[in-house]
């Protein structure tokens, strides 16, 4: 989709790029597959703040998405519109299938409506169609796959991602996903064929501060701006240094360099290698 930028006649809109969306073919949503969601600012169920810098926004409805695709295996379907979603960095698609039942899905990159899109354990090797990875080429892009069978897909689901397969061997087939990291997954999943929509998402700039506000974004500050009390970095004359050897995170933890994450061994032994380049599994 090709990208748009503004004469700067404003402030706001001298560093703007924006899309120029016109992929689009519908602008409100189906009312059968929109849902209101309640907007939490960051704060969970004891009303404590647990993600930061969320807040405000306008009001949106949540598209209802159908991940699975299962409970139309065999049934056709035709693109009816490529849709905005605010929740999400890609386009959807809906879909009308020939039972008569709309549902919505993640739209590929390149997709037209009026395309036809069909999800079967085998089925054409095209944009959209969604099949078992033992019946997909080697080589062959793939988004919104699955890791669990029937789960529906949970991984490469955000604007322009796709993972690549790389063989099939045994019960397993082995994937590359964007990170580079390559595992294991079963041959039975489920993945949609192509590249996710919308690739030039990373290339939008907002512009201003009062776009990311509408979007529900708050503003960040550096910790060395704060006070003593509220950041490590906090305190000093002016723009001092933070004074410490290595940077801390707000509540005292090494910022730089620290893994925060545990390893799952239940989904580790899946990884052949990590998105470092460090081989787990010998494959030979």
């Amino acid at each position: 989709m090709p990208l748009k930028k503004f004469k700067p006649v404003t402030p706001g809109q001298r560093f703007r790029i924006s899309l120029t969306y016109e992929e689009l073919t519908k602008h409100r949503p189906e009312k059968r597959l929109r849902k209101r969601i309640q907007k939490h600012a960051g704060r969970n169920n004891q009303g404590r703040l647990t993600v930061r810098h969320r807040g405000g926004g306008n009001k949106v409805l949540y598209r209802l998405i159908d991940f699975r695709h299962t409970k139309k295996i065999g049934i056709p379907g035709k693109v009816a519109a490529i849709e905005y979603d605010p929740f999400r960095t890609c386009f959807i698609m809906l879909v009308i299938y020939a039972d008569g039942e709309k549902l919505y899905h993640i739209a590929p990159d390149g997709i037209k409506v009026g395309a036809q899109i069909l999800t079967k354990e085998k089925a054409k090797i095209r944009i959209g169609n969604r099949l078992q990875l033992q019946n997909i080429p080697i080589g062959f892009e793939i988004h919104n796959l699955e890791l669990i069978p029937g789960k529906g897909g949970q991984i490469i689901r955000s604007a322009g991602s796709s993972a690549r397969l790389i063989s099939l061997e045994g019960t397993y087939a082995q994937v590359e996903l964007p990170s580079k990291e390559i595992r294991f997954v079963r041959k039975d999943c489920y993945a949609t064929v192509g590249r996710v929509s919308n690739p030039d998402h990373n290339l939008i700039s907002l512009g201003k501060a009062g776009r990311a506000r509408w979007k529900g974004l708050r503003p960040e500050v550096q910790g060395k701006a704060m006070n003593p009390v509220d950041h490590p970095h906090g305190g000093g004359e002016g723009g001092t240094k933070i004074g410490l050897v290595h940077p801390k995170t707000p509540w005292g933890a090494p910022a730089l360099g620290f893994k925060t994450r545990k390893r799952n061994k239940w989904t580790s032994r899946f990884i052949i290698k990590t998105r470092k380049g460090k081989q787990l599994i010998k494959t030979e």
